[in-house]
């Protein structure tokens, strides 16, 4: 049986910034329900202090939380200590669930870890240039092809413009 993808999705500035002390630094409703339509029904594997930030498991969904925490055990999520680790139950639990990806949902490091085996990226470009203490990764471009981008203005709903871009990684 083939792996699912590994698909991560992420919110970045135009400045690469993702967060700011464990939380999200913008107002978008919209990104909001993209990212629950890209993760439902899929294992989301993200790192212990975006879990916490998070507060409980995502409903709908199977998630797996990365840490080197070896006491760290919240009822209701499947904990994982290594990316391999991760992945692979991510892999396991997708395919019992019948799910199209393993999505990676961050922080920072997590997505440093996970982007060299990223089949697909969710990006939504946020233009804003926002202070924050948590960065994207920098990744090769040239790795990847723009599939899809989706531009939107400011709205009630979104305080800054943004684009939705998918990039498929290069075969």
């Amino acid at each position: 049986m083939a792996a699912l993808p590994i698909v991560l999705i992420a919110a970045v500035a135009d400045n690469g910034v993702i967060g700011d002390d464990n939380r999200l630094i913008w107002r978008l409703k919209t990104d909001l329900r993209r990212f629950r339509s890209l993760t439902l029904g899929r294992p989301v594997v993200m790192g212990r202090k975006t879990y916490l930030s998070i507060g409980k498991p995502l409903p709908g969904r199977e998630t797996i939380v990365l840490t080197r925490d070896l006491e760290f055990a919240p009822e209701g999520v499947h904990v994982a200590h290594s990316l391999e680790q991760a992945l692979a139950a991510g892999q396991r639990i997708g395919t019992s669930m019948a799910a199209d990806s393993v999505t990676v949902a961050g922080g920072a490091d997590v997505y440093r870890q996970a982007l060299p085996l990223a089949d697909r990226l969710e990006l939504t470009l946020v233009h804003a240039e926002p202070d924050g203490d948590a960065i994207f990764p920098e990744w090769d471009r040239s790795a990847f092809v723009a599939d899809k981008r989706e531009s939107h203005p400011p709205s009630a709903d979104d305080e800054h413009p943004f684009t939705f871009a998918t990039f498929r990684r290069r075969v």
